[in-house]
C-alpha cells in the first residue's frame, strides 16, 4: 500500500476518531496576502473557489469541489491559509513565496497580518500520528496536493464539526500551519491585530533576518 493512498471515502473516515486540536478566543492567527493583482484579498476574507475563474488552486487543502468536469462551480466552500505560534512570521513568508524562494515586497502589494481569533476553534490535527491511522501518512503534508485536496475534500465531509486543519510547514521546520474552512468565518474580529504592507520600513529588519534564515531573496525596500 503506498505511503500516500487517495483518500479511502468520507464513510471510512468517519468510523475513524478525529486528532482534534483546539485553538483558543485570542489566539493570534498570521498571514500574507495580496492587496493587489487580478484577484486582491483583505486580511479577513476567505477564498472562494471561483475566485481564480480558472479552477482549483494549487493550495495543499482547498476543500472545494469542482464540477464533473473538474471546472470550478458555486458553492459555499471557502478557505483561509495561516500561521500561529512563535515561527508564525516567516512560516507565512517561506509558504507564500516558496515557487521563486524570492520576497518580493512590493508586486501585488503583499501585506502581513494578524487577527485574534474570537472564538475557539475545532481543528483536524495533522502533525502527529493521526494521518497513519486514518490510513495516510505525514507526506500528505508534502506530498502531492491534488490528492491532499482530494482528502480536504473528505475530511470537511466527514467531520461536520471541523473549523479546519492543522499541519506542519513542510517549507518552516515543521511549524503549525492552518487551513480554515468557512465554517470559522466568524472567528475573526472586526480589525486585525497587525496590519502592515510588506514594504514598510518598520518590517525592514524582520523581513532581512527572515529572508536570511530560510535562504530566500529579498526585494529592496520601497522597489
Amino acid at each position: 500500500m503506498p505511503k500516500f493512498p487517495e483518500p479511502p471515502g468520507a464513510d471510512r473516515l468517519e468510523a475513524i476518531s478525529p486528532a482534534l486540536r483546539h485553538l483558543p478566543a485570542g489566539e493570534l492567527v498570521w498571514r500574507v496576502h495580496f492587496l493587489g493583482g487580478e484577484h486582491p484579498c483583505s486580511w479577513r476574507q476567505w477564498r472562494t473557489f471561483i475566485l481564480t475563474e480558472r479552477g482549483p488552486t494549487s493550495s495543499r487543502f482547498d476543500h472545494q469541489l469542482p464540477d464533473v468536469k473538474g471546472l470550478p462551480q458555486a458553492q459555499n466552500r471557502k478557505i483561509l491559509y495561516g500561521a500561529i505560534g512563535a515561527g508564525a512570521v516567516p512560516t507565512c513568508l517561506a509558504e507564500i513565496f516558496q515557487n521563486t524562494r524570492f520576497i518580493d515586497r512590493t508586486n501585488k502589494r503583499p501585506c502581513l497580518s494578524a487577527f485574534a481569533l474570537t472564538r475557539e476553534l475545532e481543528l483536524l490535527d495533522l502533525t502527529g500520528s493521526w494521518p497513519t491511522r486514518a490510513g495516510c501518512s505525514m507526506a500528505i503534508n508534502s506530498g502531492p496536493r491534488a490528492r491532499a485536496r482530494r482528502w480536504a475534500q473528505q475530511f470537511y465531509q466527514a467531520y461536520s464539526r471541523l473549523d479546519g486543519i492543522l499541519y506542519p510547514s513542510s517549507m518552516y521546520a515543521n511549524s503549525p500551519a492552518v487551513a480554515f474552512f468557512e465554517r470559522a468565518e466568524n472567528c475573526a474580529p472586526a480589525k486585525p491585530s497587525f496590519h502592515r504592507m510588506l514594504a514598510d520600513p518598520a518590517l525592514e529588519d524582520a523581513l532581512v533576518n527572515i529572508a536570511s534564515d530560510i535562504g530566500y531573496g529579498l526585494s529592496g525596500p520601497g522597489v
